[in-house]
């Protein structure tokens, strides 16, 4: 089998449905992983997640991109202190999946949040990126780099593109022509009722609501197959995640 990149949506504290993509995958040494973020908030097993993670890391060939989540769960582990917004979005349980793990562990977990990317460019000059980014000249030149993490324009104007626009239209959104492909997690596609991949020009939406009531995803990006664990209220049935 030839080495693969493989890149994995949200995972949002569902380690049974990590587990079960990586092995419906049938995941080898030689392929390379790229997460997309958010990989807390919402199922049990944040913590856990982190330290699968963290392990699989030593082993594997991985790029960790930093979610909107993530940050909140890094500057608790760093402060002591949480947001109070971030316990309403998936932050009470992540807080609760650390209870039982030393305080070297925790500092384990901060420095490994610390060394995630905010985005990754690859050799075939494809784009991986939490949410999306707003300068016309790539995300080299974003401003605000919280864009990274929150932005949703992107994914919006790429869903909604007039599919009769040329690329050499000056029309056409510069940029969208960064880069020859770009791989986002941050909005679910349950949003638009679907619990597969979504595709928009040249932009690949790998969300697709394991913190809700869809399935964790991993993608092969040269051949687009793709593999999904089962849905995360079937792997969690005595929880919420955050459906609330």
């Amino acid at each position: 089998m030839r080495p693969r990149t493989l890149v994995i949506g949200d995972i949002h504290g569902g380690l049974k449905a990590l587990k079960q993509v990586l092995e419906r995958a049938h995941l080898t040494e030689q392929d390379t992983l790229i997460f997309l973020g958010d990989y807390v908030d919402g199922w049990s097993e944040s913590a856990q997640v982190i330290q699968f993670l963290t392990e699989l890391d030593q082993k594997q060939h991985c790029v960790f991109i930093t979610g909107n989540h993530d940050s909140w769960c890094e500057d608790w582990l760093r402060e002591g202190e949480w947001d109070k917004t971030w316990l309403f979005h998936g932050g009470a349980s992540t807080v609760d999946s650390y209870t039982f793990l030393s305080e070297a562990q925790r500092q384990e977990h901060l420095n490994f949040f610390e060394r995630m990317k905010l985005y990754h460019v690859d050799a075939q000059n494809r784009l991986f990126l939490h949410a999306g980014f707003t300068s016309m000249h790539g995300p080299s030149h974003e401003f605000h780099s919280s864009n990274f993490k929150w932005d949703r324009t992107l994914w919006e104007m790429a869903l909604t593109m007039d599919k009769h626009i040329k690329k050499d239209s000056k029309l056409y959104p510069k940029r969208l022509l960064q880069f020859y492909e770009i791989y986002i997690g941050h909005t679910p596609t349950l949003n638009y009722d679907m619990t597969v991949p979504m595709n928009g020009c040249n932009v690949w939406n790998v969300d697709t609501g394991a913190a809700f009531t869809g399935s964790l995803t991993i993608m092969d990006v040269d051949s687009k197959e793709f593999w999904q664990s089962d849905p995360l209220p079937s792997l969690y049935p005595d929880e919420k995640g955050r459906n609330k």
